[in-house]
């Protein structure tokens, strides 16, 4: 019970706080709703803790004997948020209500959890954390993964309330136009310390072969 509760501190800690996750739910709820937004909400309930169990049951040594490919994916989630803060940023206030705009799928937000770097850091934090090599792997992965699995619905689900909620505070086209623009804003800073490790990695990388 106190391993239980030890993960279920970590989880809600890791998950109800800011990061690409929590920010484009509420960002999508206050630009479509609940409904619309449901499918993006369900990716990330249902993604990430897919993404736990397949890094806590092997997935993680594929990367520790091929780095380059998490290295890649590194890069690809850095580039694709800072491209998604330049969507958010310059949404258009008058589409607040269009039809034509789309919040994410299902697939596109289950996908989104493996370029996300704050997913990684979480996954690969839990896993290395809470399991043991003398007890069953299996097991152990089993329970990291439900108990993300139960914490993640209301986390994730408090923010989209949020937004939605926002949305009410938001008719005026300049708060819609601040409101994205302060989004965009943290989802760069939510990426920022892993963008930094990364440069100084490669400057650091670069140095010794020069």
């Amino acid at each position: 019970m106190e391993l239980v509760f030890a993960i279920v501190i970590f989880a809600f800690s890791a998950t109800i706080t800011p990061g690409p996750n929590n920010i484009m739910m509420m960002a999508s709820g206050v630009n479509f709703g609940i409904r619309s937004s449901l499918p993006h909400y369900f990716g990330i309930c249902l993604g990430f803790p897919a993404m736990v169990a397949l890094v806590g049951l092997g997935f993680g040594f594929i990367f520790e004997a091929y780095p380059v490919f998490h290295e890649v994916i590194k890069v690809v989630g850095i580039v694709y948020l800072i491209y998604l803060s330049w969507l958010i940023a310059n949404s258009a206030p008058q589409a607040l209500d269009s039809a034509e705009r789309k919040p994410l799928s299902f697939l596109q937000a289950v996908l989104f959890q493996w370029v996300n770097p704050k997913a990684w850091i979480m996954a690969t934090g839990a896993v290395a954390t809470y399991t043991s090599a003398g007890e069953d792997i299996y097991a152990q992965v089993l329970l990291i993964t439900a108990v993300f699995f139960a914490v993640l619905f209301p986390c994730v689900g408090s923010w989209l309330v949020f937004g939605v909620w926002l949305k009410k505070l938001l008719r005026d086209p300049l708060h819609q136009r601040l409101f994205n623009i302060c989004m965009a804003l943290l989802l760069l800073v939510s990426i920022a310390p892993i963008a930094y490790e990364l440069v100084r990695e490669y400057a650091v990388m670069a140095a010794f072969y020069l």
